[in-house]
C-alpha cells in the first residue's frame, strides 16, 4: 500500500484540490465601470482632457512657438500690414524718403495699435536683415503660438461637434499652408497639424495667404506626425489620406460625416509611406480633366467642402 502510494504521488498537477482558485476564477469581476473609468476609453481621454483645461494647464508638451521673423521691403511690409499679419515692431530707416508706401505703412501701423515704431539708422537695418534691400522698411512678426494635435480634437468636443482636421504631410510651401488654413475656416474645420521639421510653418506668408483666418483657426504642431495620427486614431477619429492611386473614391467615402482626419501629401511626392501606411484608408479624388495631381490648398478645400456638405 506504502509503495502504491509512493507511485501516486510522483503524477504531475493537483493531488487533493485546487486551493479555491477555480471557485475564486468562476466568480464574476463586478460591474462594468463607465466609460469614463476604462483605461484607453475614448470617455477617459476627453474626461482627463476637461480635467486639464479646469486646472488651466499649460501648452502640451509638442506645442511650442516658432521664431520671430522680419518681413522686409516697402511693398511686403504694406502688404503684410493690410493683410493684418500680426507685428510687433516697425522699423523705420533715419532720413527716409517719406514716399506713399511708407506714409501708408505709417498709417496702418498706427490704425492697428498695438505696433511699436523705432527709428533706426541705416547700417543698424542692414545688420538686422543681413543685407537684404529693406528699403528702409523692416516689421518684425512675432513667434506664432502653435497649439498640440489634442488641442484640435478639444476644441471639437467643446462645441459639441465631431472632429474634422488637416494633417499636411511634407508641405513646405507657407501659401499652401495659409491656404489650408483658410478653407478649414471656411468649412467649419477644428484646426491644421503641421510637422515639426520639413514643414511649412506659419510664416507672415502663411498668414497672409489665409486672409486672415488664421487668427481662428489654430494651427497644431506634432513632434511626429505618424504618432499624432495614431493618437487620433485610438481616440476614434478615422485618418483619411489622399493620394492618386487611392482605394476608394472621394464620393464613396462615408467616414467624412464623423470624426475624421484629413491627411494631405505634397504635390509632388504625395504622402510619405509611413504616414500612408498609418492612414485607415487612402482616398483619389476624380479629376475627368486628367490633372496629375492637386496642389495642397486645393485638394484640401474639394475635401473638406465634401465633409461640410455631408455635416449639414
Amino acid at each position: 500500500m506504502a509503495a502504491n502510494n509512493r507511485r501516486m504521488s510522483g503524477k504531475k498537477g493537483a493531488q487533493v484540490g485546487s486551493g479555491g482558485k477555480r471557485r475564486r476564477g468562476l466568480e464574476g469581476k463586478g460591474p462594468t465601470p463607465p466609460a469614463e473609468m476604462r483605461k484607453g476609453h475614448a470617455k477617459q481621454r476627453a474626461a482627463q482632457a476637461k480635467a486639464r483645461r479646469a486646472q488651466g494647464r499649460g501648452p502640451r508638451r509638442g506645442a511650442g512657438k516658432s521664431a520671430s521673423e522680419l518681413v522686409v521691403g516697402r511693398n511686403p511690409v504694406v502688404e503684410a500690414l493690410r493683410e493684418g499679419v500680426p507685428a510687433s515692431t516697425l522699423y523705420v530707416q533715419q532720413f527716409i524718403d517719406n514716399d506713399e508706401r511708407v506714409r501708408e505703412a505709417l498709417q496702418l501701423a498706427a490704425e492697428r495699435g498695438g505696433i511699436n515704431l523705432m527709428e533706426a539708422p541705416r547700417p543698424e537695418l542692414d545688420r538686422m536683415t543681413n543685407g537684404l534691400n529693406h528699403q528702409g522698411l523692416v516689421l518684425q512678426v512675432p513667434p506664432y503660438e502653435y497649439a498640440h494635435p489634442e488641442d484640435l480634437v478639444d476644441a471639437a468636443a467643446d462645441a459639441g461637434e465631431d472632429p474634422l482636421i488637416v494633417a499636411l504631410d511634407g508641405v513646405t510651401d507657407p501659401r499652401n499652408l495659409g491656404a489650408v488654413v483658410r478653407s478649414v475656416s471656411a468649412f467649419g474645420g477644428h484646426g491644421v497639424v503641421v510637422p515639426e521639421r520639413r514643414a511649412a510653418g506659419m510664416t507672415a506668408g502663411a498668414w497672409k495667404t489665409s486672409a486672415g483666418t488664421a487668427a481662428r483657426t489654430p494651427v497644431a504642431r506634432a513632434t511626429n506626425l505618424t504618432r499624432a495620427l495614431e493618437a487620433y486614431k485610438k481616440a476614434g477619429i478615422m485618418v483619411v489620406g489622399l493620394a492618386a492611386d487611392g482605394e476608394a473614391e472621394l464620393g464613396e467615402l462615408d467616414a467624412l460625416d464623423g470624426p475624421v482626419a484629413i491627411v494631405v501629401g505634397s504635390e509632388g511626392k504625395g504622402l510619405s509611406r509611413l504616414v500612408g501606411e498609418t492612414c485607415d484608408v487612402r482616398v483619389r479624388i476624380p479629376m475627368p480633366g486628367g490633372a496629375e495631381s492637386l496642389n495642397a490648398g486645393v485638394a484640401a478645400g474639394i475635401v473638406l467642402y465634401e465633409a461640410a456638405r455631408r455635416r449639414r
